[in-house]
């Protein structure tokens, strides 16, 4: 979906002279400036955390478990256990609100078409852009449904007077439909079908009751997966801090909740830009230049950083992309928008970098 606020002086205002420019300037909150006010972005990150949730409850006749089925240390209470699964990291661009400039329209002025996208980010320049969104997240899954273990107790099983009896009388029956099955493999049963396909279905069967007759005795484990997203807009580098924690128990929590372990994230700049050497002559021509320059238009350079979300034990995900808070912010010349060149220009959305520049 694109969102384009767009300002065509042109139909407003006309210019009468080849050679006016559009002026760019600081943006003031609250100042009545006629013009358009755009953002430049500073770059942020949403990071999707899936987890897998297993939900581990006992049976109705645990207490039996070794007795009948020779079964030690089965479940005797619920417990649920989380497990942190992948984490993908997604740079995307939110407005600076450092980095805010105002296009004024002004009488003898060729003001350029300007795109925005719906926060105010300057998204291009006498062409249009499309405004990028992040994609939905993956879904989680939903446990699967277990078995109602009732529905294959035989009637001399739910007559019983007794759970010791009925733990008998499922232990018996399990050990049955195994006999059956090995029979059935084995080709020594009466019915062992011909067909292939037929015995697989037999055999499914069978398994599908002795897992929910065993149920009784050694309990379920039901397990789903859950999406969580966080999201972080770094400002400084940082080698350790805490993004959020993560608890067996509990799965994603809070960063301040202590039921958690730290998961923590750094962000380290790659690359800085040179700075300046200082030479008189040089610094005069560019005084001459100046006046004409910062009536322009703002846009960032980027400097490229890593990110890297990790426990005291691993890194669990990393991402080199440039940002658009480390670097320096630039102009292009109002020169390039006057009526003889009308240039088209997009910028990465993400960044504030220039993406294309067009005549």
């Amino acid at each position: 979906m694109r969102n384009k606020h767009l300002i065509a002086a042109t139909l407003c205002l006309l210019a009468s002279s080849a050679m006016a420019q559009t002026e760019v300037a600081p943006f003031i909150p609250g100042s009545t400036l006629e013009g358009v006010s755009y953002f430049l972005p500073k770059t942020a990150f949403r990071i999707v955390v899936t987890a897998e949730k297993s939900v581990e409850k006992p049976g109705e006749l645990n207490k039996y478990a070794e007795r009948y089925m020779r079964l030690k240390d089965v479940p005797t209470k619920e417990n649920t256990h989380w497990e942190m699964k992948s984490i993908s990291i997604e740079p995307y661009g939110v407005p600076d609100k450092q980095k805010a400039y105002s296009i004024r329209i002004k009488s003898k002025t060729s003001a350029p078409l300007v795109g925005l996208s719906q926060e105010g980010i300057l998204l291009s320049i006498n062409t249009d852009a499309e405004e990028e969104t992040l994609q939905a997240p993956p879904k989680g899954t939903q446990p699967q449904e277990a078995k109602n273990p009732r529905s294959f107790m035989t009637q001399e099983m739910l007559a019983a007077g007794s759970v010791a009896k009925v733990a008998e009388l499922c232990a018996q029956e399990i050990y049955d439909i195994r006999d059956s099955r090995n029979a059935l493999v084995r080709g020594e049963a009466d019915n062992t079908p011909k067909d292939g396909a037929q015995l697989q279905l037999m055999l499914n069967q069978l398994d599908i009751q002795a897992e929910a007759l065993e149920s009784l005795f050694k309990g379920t484990i039901q397990k789903n997966t859950e999406v969580f997203c966080l999201y972080y807009t770094p400002d400084k580098e940082t080698d350790k801090d805490i993004l959020f924690r993560f608890s067996s128990k509990l799965g994603v929590v809070d960063s301040d909740d202590m039921a958690g372990s730290p998961i923590y994230v750094s962000v380290k700049v790659l690359e800085t830009l040179p700075e300046a050497v200082y030479d008189e002559q040089t610094e005069k021509k560019k005084e001459k230049k100046k006046e004409k320059m910062e009536k322009g238009v703002y846009y960032n350079v980027p400097s490229r950083a890593r990110l890297t979300v990790f426990t005291p034990e691993k890194e669990l995900g990393s991402i080199e992309t440039p940002m658009g808070q480390f670097g320096a912010v630039e102009i292009l010349s109002s020169a390039l928008f006057d009526k003889k060149l009308n240039t088209k220009v997009t910028f990465f959305q993400t960044t504030g970098g220039v993406k294309d520049v067009m005549e």
